[in-house]
């Protein structure tokens, strides 16, 4: 029988939690309340990655088994969904802001201003938070660069490791200075605090870091969207700094049976790390005693991303300019064909990519 119940004291807040002996994660015996409990553990470092950046949640309200579907929506028939907009019924104090999607459509999404609201979104069964990387006092300017490197087939966290390392001499020739993380994954996330910008103009100075990574690398990192030309590399996912694509913050629990967490490093750590390092357990034994390592990153002031703008009109002036966008998207200007190619036939294409009837 489910326990009653309980109430927490959260900062000036009270937040319920329901059933809190749910088993969330079976193989540790981790419960929900053991989740909220390890937010709170970590909340410094888990609100200063959220704070005031609308937040979309990735809710697991049955807990972790194999075999569970994790889908676009609420309804869509999944045991996990993302939750975009604010729930019906949310307390007064849960602040939101107003988002735009790329369909032009609008949405008030919540947006963490207190360690209470976090404690709330743990209530739903939130394991991932996935934060714009704009806040809510300006939901247009981008204000952080994220940027993820992919493991692809025949890769591992150390190749992704060893492009962090050299994405960091990248950041630096551009003027700019991020910190990485564990992805709770096999992949490598770097976030760099960056001078209010536009999404084009975010993307656009991704790509250009990016390329450049890839010009060092050439065997090891490539920006290919398509799969069948990516190879055993490591792929600089650009499109997550697309509006609308998130990546989940740090501090997020990761819904497999370890609950490994998205680990904020040190470059000096990251050599030496490993994602089965950090989870729901160890990590507040870890924050116990470091702390929140990212609280330099949050601390230090956003740098220019005019550098990385003038690498990706010089690049596209050699002949290497837009690339595809998500497939959700609008077609956007100057974008090439979304067409693998492999399929592509040439005759079905005008100049400016988009798709011809063909005779």
């Amino acid at each position: 029988m489910a326990t009653k119940a309980v109430e927490l004291e959260v900062g000036e807040r009270t937040v319920r939690v329901s059933s809190p002996d749910k088993i969330y994660f079976p193989e540790l015996g981790l419960t929900k309340l053991d989740v909220i409990h390890y937010y709170l553990a970590v909340g410094d470092g888990l609100l200063a990655a959220l704070a005031e950046r609308p937040t979309t949640m990735e809710r697991w309200p049955g807990g972790v088994r194999e075999g569970m579907r994790l889908v676009t929506r609420m309804g869509d028939g999944g045991d996990a969904f993302y939750q975009k907009r604010v729930p019906k019924g949310a307390p007064d104090w849960v602040e939101t802001a107003t988002i735009r999607f790329p369909s032009g459509r609008t949405a008030e999404e919540v947006c963490p201003t207190e360690l209470a609201t976090i404690a709330w979104m743990g209530n739903l069964g939130t394991l991932r938070f996935h934060p714009w990387p704009v806040r809510m006092a300006d939901t247009e300017a981008v204000d952080e660069l994220r940027i993820d490197l992919d493991p692809q087939p025949g890769t591992d966290f150390a190749d992704a490791v060893a492009a962090a390392l050299e994405l960091r001499k990248v950041l630096g020739d551009a003027g700019l200075e991020g910190m990485p993380k564990t992805s709770g994954g096999r992949g490598v996330h770097v976030f760099v605090p960056v001078e209010g910008c536009g999404f084009i103009d975010a993307r656009h100075a991704v790509i250009a870091l990016g390329r450049e990574l890839a010009r060092r690398m050439p065997d090891r990192v490539t920006t290919h969207w398509w799969k069948e030309e990516r190879g055993a590399r490591i792929f600089v996912d650009y499109n997550q700094m697309a509006r609308d694509r998130t990546i989940a913050a740090a501090y997020s629990i990761r819904p497999v049976p370890q609950a490994r967490v998205s680990a904020p490093l040190t470059w000096h750590e990251l050599e030496s790390a490993s994602p089965d390092d950090f989870t729901v357990v160890t990590m507040q034994e870890r924050y116990a005693e470091l702390g929140d390592v990212w609280a330099p990153l949050h601390a230090q002031a956003p740098g220019s991303i005019a550098t990385a703008l003038e690498w990706y009109v010089r690049d596209e002036d050699a002949g290497e300019g837009e690339l595809p966008y998500p497939p959700e998207y609008p077609k956007m200007p100057g974008e090439p064909p979304r067409v693998q190619p492999s399929k592509k036939v040439a005759e079905h294409w005008d100049a400016e990519g988009n798709r011809i009837d063909a005779e």
